[in-house]
């Protein structure tokens, strides 16, 4: 009998640790490659982790909501069961074995699991480096020799047949880029890209509550001389959180600009067509807008090499509060989308996002981020960048105010824009020119629509 144990993957770049939601299996269970075995939650994901191996399950490594460390046992699986496996001729061992070649292989960063500032790829972090090449995976040869002879998808790693799944692919459609015809992360995300209806995720259980922990009586704070109440553990989403809120204010030298604008003809035409988009899908339709006239907004800073980096085409990333806490999930794909298909996307990404179901690639894709905390009824915010990116818009909530219009004072529907950007990338002039195309579509959003 041979035990395979199964490590933790890295989760995500800069993350060590990640808290165990729920198991899917129990010892004696027999397990299949790529078969889900336990839900865990890291970077405002809850994620489902499948197994590289197939075989009965010989030993879990933690119990539900224990912290495990990134790179330690997850769980460990004994191959002398009978098992269907994956593809003929293809035994467990080299299963597992192809799935950790290609989480080495030189693909960005090599995780698909990420969140709140969490870098996809580029300008900063740690990379991994390859200690040598590999030679390139040859296909399988059917087990049967009269069976038709098909191409078996070059793809073993068990996150990456997840985000494929998610998204409604079937690998064995998919392209590998890398070597000997390798799916990698990066294959899936491009067709994503490519086909924009992705399968709806099953709506997860609610996360157990963060539970306050007992503190001994008699403990004071020495500083203020009162007595400490209670400590309330940080989960590795509220570190993840710390730790990406901290490095932006750290690194990114922002400034911040705001504009009050009159929204009452956004208003009327949300009236006028209570079938339609939102609000928030029209000032979306508009921040693309601004995107575009500034491609210097939507992109990143390669610290590293000294560089500037703009993206051809936008993800459009929107500040969802959830139960665990704020995530910005983004809209892949938003300078092809509509004004009715953008509507679409924001309410399935929100929904999909405060089930913590959101995709990887959504969770991390984002360059660029709208801010909507007027639905959490105030007027104004110094935003934070969520880094690596350079800028966030924000929007207050709409109330009525007195405004001055051809000379006479009346009441109008004002809200405020705050824009918060990365001196870097650019100057007042470009942030002030950014923040007036959106607020003038704003202030005329039929004229807006019909020029853009």
């Amino acid at each position: 009998m041979t035990i395979h144990v199964f490590e933790l993957p890295d989760l995500g770049e800069g993350l060590t640790e990640a808290e165990v939601v729920k198991w899917l299996v129990a010892v004696g269970d027999t397990v299949t490659v790529d078969q889900p075995v336990a839900e865990v939650e890291t970077a405002k994901s809850i994620v489902e982790v499948p197994t590289p191996y197939a075989g009965v399950v010989h030993e879990l490594h933690g119990a539900e909501g224990e912290v495990l460390a990134v790179g330690g046992p997850l769980i460990s699986v004994a191959d002398d069961a009978v098992v269907e496996p994956v593809t003929p001729a293809a035994p467990a061992s080299a299963d597992g074995e192809r799935y950790r070649e290609e989480e080495r292989a030189g693909t960005g960063s090599g995780n698909v699991l990420i969140g709140y500032g969490t870098p996809e790829a580029g300008g900063g972090g740690r990379r991994r480096r390859r200690k040598g090449a590999r030679p390139a995976l040859a296909p399988v040869s059917p087990a049967v020799p009269d069976a038709p002879v098909r191409r078996v998808p070059l793809v073993t790693s068990p996150l990456v047949r997840q985000m494929a799944r998610q998204a409604g692919l079937r690998v064995a459609d998919l392209r590998g880029s890398g070597p000997g015809g390798l799916i990698t992360r990066r294959d899936v995300v491009a067709a994503i890209e490519a086909d924009k209806a992705p399968a709806p995720a099953p709506a997860p259980e609610s996360a157990a509550p963060v539970v306050p922990a007992p503190v001994a009586a008699g403990v004071v704070d020495p500083r203020t001389g009162l007595a400490e109440s209670a400590r309330v553990p940080m989960s590795g989403f509220r570190k993840s959180v710390a730790a990406a809120l901290s490095r932006s204010r750290s690194e990114i030298p922002e400034a911040t600009v705001w504009v009050d604008v009159d929204a009452t003809e956004l208003v009327r035409l949300r009236a006028a067509h209570p079938e339609g988009p939102g609000l928030l899908s029209y000032v979306a339709r508009f921040t693309v807008a601004g995107l575009r006239a500034f491609p210097e907004l939507n992109g990143l800073v390669d610290a590293e090499r000294g560089e500037l980096v703009q993206y051809d085409g936008i993800n459009l990333g929107l500040a969802v509060q959830t139960d665990r806490g704020l995530v910005a999930p983004a809209v892949l794909g938003a300078h092809r989308l509509t004004t009715v298909e953008l509507d679409t996307e924001v309410k399935r990404l929100t929904a999909a996002a405060r089930a913590g179901k959101a995709t990887p690639v959504e969770m991390t894709g984002g360059t660029f981020t709208l801010n909507n905390y007027g639905s959490l009824r105030v007027d104004g915010s110094a935003a934070i960048i969520n880094h690596p990116q350079v800028a966030i818009l924000g929007i207050g909530r709409i109330i009525d105010r007195p405004w001055v219009v051809d000379g006479e004072l009346t009441v109008r529907k004002i809200t405020q824009l705050s824009f918060a950007f990365d001196h870097r990338v650019c100057d007042g002039g470009a942030a002030a020119g950014f923040m007036r195309i959106v607020a003038d579509a704003i202030e005329d959003p039929a004229g807006a629509i019909a020029r853009l």
